[in-house]
């Protein structure tokens, strides 16, 4: 559980590839840099964790690429103590990312694998979501609705109506739809049945399944 000064090296040149493909939004690029992405991996891909690669962690899921994940996290806007909900916990990268901006952050995982695994690691990492569910990303969070913001890290074929409808008043939803490629959408919550949508461009995810664990 190493976290050492090549491994910090090794992100700020991650962090810029990430500026040179796009991402702008400073906090988020913070953000990269600090959270050890190798201790998320299998230590077999410890060489390759600061390429921008998505690798597998197990349970047929993927590690997201960190562009993918920087991008999601950018399109979220995270304000300090912004309450989000996370759909797809996965490796628990995102989670990270996502306390690190400043999140209060709820994360569902309908693995039980990774769900337990996570359980272990993530006290060992410091990482403190408000709460880890094991549960169905599709019916979202009721308990603690609205939200200011949900990620989905899985694509999704539709898109689930109880996430927008657990949305506050100007939140965001970002998401993948689609089956084969994903693309990734924002949808910003207007008023109680106004919402706007935005697209940009395709992606590539594992699919989020409905009614699983």
């Amino acid at each position: 559980m190493k976290d050492t000064l090549k491994h910090r090296g090794k992100r700020n040149l991650l962090a810029n590839i990430l500026i040179e493909k796009g991402i702008e939004d400073t906090k988020v690029i913070e953000a990269i840099k600090k959270v050890p992405r190798h201790l998320f991996l299998d230590s077999s891909f410890e060489d390759h964790a600061y390429q921008d690669k998505a690798f597998p962690i197990g349970a047929e899921q993927t590690i997201s690429q960190p562009y993918t994940v920087a991008f999601q996290s950018q399109l979220l806007e995270v304000k300090q103590n912004d309450v989000i909900l996370e759909i797809g916990t996965g490796s628990g990268y995102q989670t990270a990312v996502l306390l690190q901006l400043g999140a209060r952050v709820y994360t569902i995982e309908r693995q039980s694998q990774l769900f337990k695994r996570n359980k272990l690691f993530f006290p060992k990492m410091g990482i403190r979501p408000k709460k880890a569910i094991l549960g169905d990303g599709y019916k979202g969070y009721p308990e603690e609705a609205p939200f200011d913001g949900i990620i989905v890290t899985a694509g999704a074929p539709i898109v689930p109506k109880p996430l927008l409808a657990q949305l506050k008043i100007g939140g965001r939803l970002v998401i993948p739809v689609g089956v084969e490629d994903q693309i990734m959408t924002l949808f910003v919550r207007k008023s109680e049945l106004e919402f706007e949508k935005q697209e940009f461009g395709s992606f590539k995810f594992v699919p989020l399944l409905e009614n699983k664990n």
